[in-house]
């Protein structure tokens, strides 16, 4: 990849970059990692407490990028044809007609995921593995720009359905939305009262999909060396033989680790690939797929302590 390609892959991220800061203040790590998980093609897994801005932000995401958007709010007694769509006989034709479902858009929000049944949470993640939805025994492909921003929340458990381990290893990354600072809630009491958000204001289109697709293209070129391969692989594979850990990072986890790694890399302006990369994505590639020793959990052990620790036994290549 040449230095101006990379340069565009800069520029077109940095754009969106400020475009997402400006309406969802005091979320710049969140906003990287939504950015990272975008140019790698990976779905993302957005956890945090009601009134952080979740919806907010994915609406603003969608919008900067002219793609279109789809929301489902997720409950209970949802079925996988009202995701997915389903046939519907027309008495004009007296033919079978596919009414599509919300799936069929460029960026879908899929709110509480873990509210939902299983089967329905199935439905869905199947379409994101395999980016097209299958109807009555014909294949329907869904949008080149296909991804989905999936919500939950940290501190309702009653009448819900936790995803199971092989359903969550299908997101690239998980990230956690904490409250803003201080000084950002008090710029975005500010912006509040200018009337900056308002309904429907949610920003304007900065870069087109396009422009995204062209990235993505790009990336394959991002270089590895061998070094950081086998950095990535001890990673892993230390993850695995942890005390606190019950079950480590899986073949996928590696494989979607150095995608995120090679899109934080670009969006940097380098043609290549370094250690910091692999550590900035690590926490949010890492967090739902590692599975605590219950012991671990009884002592206070939280996930991402345990990625900090294997960080820190893993020596650095030179």
């Amino acid at each position: 990849m040449s230095t101006l390609l990379t340069q565009e892959i800069t520029q077109v991220f940095s754009r969106l970059r400020e475009a997402l800061n400006r309406v969802v203040v005091g979320q710049e790590m969140v906003v990287d990692q939504l950015l990272v998980a975008l140019l790698a093609e990976g779905h993302v897994l957005l956890e945090g407490v009601p009134g952080t801005a979740k919806t907010m932000l994915v609406k603003t995401l969608a919008r900067s990028i002219a793609a279109d958007f789809g929301r489902i709010q997720l409950t209970p007694d949802m079925l996988p044809s009202d995701i997915l769509g389903t046939s519907i006989y027309d008495l004009t034709t007296k033919t079978f007609a596919l009414k599509k479902g919300p799936i069929f858009t460029s960026l879908l929000l899929a709110d509480e995921i873990n509210r939902t049944a299983p089967k329905t949470q199935s439905a869905l993640l199947e379409a994101m593995e395999e980016r097209q939805v299958t109807l009555d025994g014909r294949s329907e492909k869904l949008p080149d720009l296909f991804m989905v921003v999936a919500t939950q929340n940290p501190i309702e458990f009653e009448g819900t359905y936790p995803l199971p381990e092989a359903q969550l290893d299908r997101f690239m990354l998980k990230i956690i939305i904490k409250y803003p600072g201080g000084d950002s809630e008090r710029l975005m009491l500010s912006n509040w009262q200018q009337g900056k958000y308002e309904r429907g204001l949610s920003g304007e289109p900065v870069v087109s999909p396009q422009e995204i697709s062209s990235c993505r293209a790009r990336l394959k070129d991002v270089k590895v060396e061998d070094s950081l391969f086998d950095y990535l692989m001890q990673l892993v594979q230390k993850s695995r033989s942890l005390s606190d850990v019950q079950l480590g990072a899986s073949p996928r986890a590696a494989i979607y680790w150095l995608a995120a790694a090679k899109a934080h890399a670009a969006i940097e302006g380098r043609d290549f690939v370094t250690p910091d990369n692999i550590k900035f994505v690590a926490h949010p590639v890492l967090r739902h797929r590692l599975i605590l020793t219950p012991e671990s959990e009884l002592e206070g052990i939280n996930t991402d302590q345990v990625i900090t620790k294997l960080l820190a036994l893993v020596p650095v290549p030179r």
